[in-house]
């Protein structure tokens, strides 16, 4: 990994790339959504202040476990003056986030105790199928495991 001298305050695209892990792409996306920011040289190039690598390594944990982008974005823009979350923002955000996750870990859980269910149909036909139709909740209107648009609906 390349280590970038102290006395530099703010980094290419390139050496946040290759210091973060993230590709170049997966950077200007998070620009583009608001996770971090970027000043413009006369030459049009983007610079990084250096803390952003902070900022980034925040972003990719929350992404490997499951928070949406915009829950994220919602996370740092409660940061004072859009500082770099700390160890304390961090386990903060991530006790709130605790709940979220445990519900998704009940959800999978469901589905992977009826996924042999719906191995057995193959073709997920079932009148009420527990993928593709989780609790039946659209078993009293409809049956299969597809939903057409109902007339007058769109």
């Amino acid at each position: 990994m390349p280590q970038i001298p102290e006395k530099i305050h703010e980094l290419t695209v390139g050496q946040l790339s290759a210091r973060s892990g993230a590709a170049v792409s997966a950077l200007h996306f998070y620009e583009s959504k608001g996770l971090i920011s970027s000043r413009r040289t006369s030459g049009n190039q983007r610079r990084y202040p250096r803390d952003t690598l902070r900022r980034v390594a925040f972003v990719r944990a929350a992404q490997r476990v499951g928070i949406p982008l915009a829950t994220i974005r919602e996370a740092l823009s409660e940061l004072p003056q859009e500082r770099t979350p700390n160890r304390e923002d961090w386990a903060r955000l991530s006790e709130a986030w605790r709940a979220e996750l445990d519900e998704r870990i009940r959800q999978l859980n469901r589905l992977r105790d009826h996924l042999t269910d719906c191995i057995g149909c193959g073709c997920l036909s079932l009148s009420s199928c527990v993928l593709s139709n989780p609790d039946d909740a659209f078993g009293q209107r409809l049956a299969g495991s597809r939903l057409l648009p109902e007339k007058g609906r769109s």
